[in-house]
């Protein structure tokens, strides 16, 4: 008796199990689409917030004068970003390169709620020693939206 012989070629699964593999697939991939629209943001939805927060108007003067003076550290926002930040910048100690704040300048800047959030907090730490406050990210924001081409 000599063995049955393998069927060459690919094995084909019978059709009703595909539909059942893309749909989830498609699923997860779906959700990661969904969650990354949901955390774009434009930079005039993000100072909605941060007035919201703050309970007043942003005021625009008052963003550039903390933006550009002391804050109780030896650095400014300026030190790295640029007195006026519609250009590249360069890190104070590690001189690395820093794209345009100002969002007309580079409209990657203020579009992921997250890394806004990360950054202020992080850069805040090293200007003023302590996190800004609602009211100081509105005016910088505002200050930063004002800036043009």
């Amino acid at each position: 008796m000599s063995p049955t012989p393998l069927p060459l070629g690919p094995v084909r699964r019978p059709a009703t199990t595909r539909p059942r593999l893309v749909g989830m697939l498609a699923a997860p991939l779906l959700a990661l689409v969904c969650a990354a629209a949901a955390q774009a943001a434009t930079p005039a939805e993000l100072l909605a917030g941060y007035v919201s927060q703050a309970g007043a108007p942003a005021q625009p003067a008052r963003g550039q004068q903390f933006f550009n003076s002391r804050q109780g550290q030896d650095w400014t926002c300026a030190s790295c970003h640029g007195a006026l930040p519609t250009q590249a910048g360069k890190h104070a100690s590690t001189g690395k390169a820093i794209t345009a704040l100002a969002p007309a300048f580079n409209p990657e800047r203020f579009s992921d709620p997250a890394k806004v959030e990360k950054w202020f907090r992080r850069n805040c730490k090293d200007v003023a020693a302590r996190e800004c406050s609602a009211t100081e990210k509105a005016d910088v924001l505002a200050w930063l939206i004002s800036l043009k081409p």
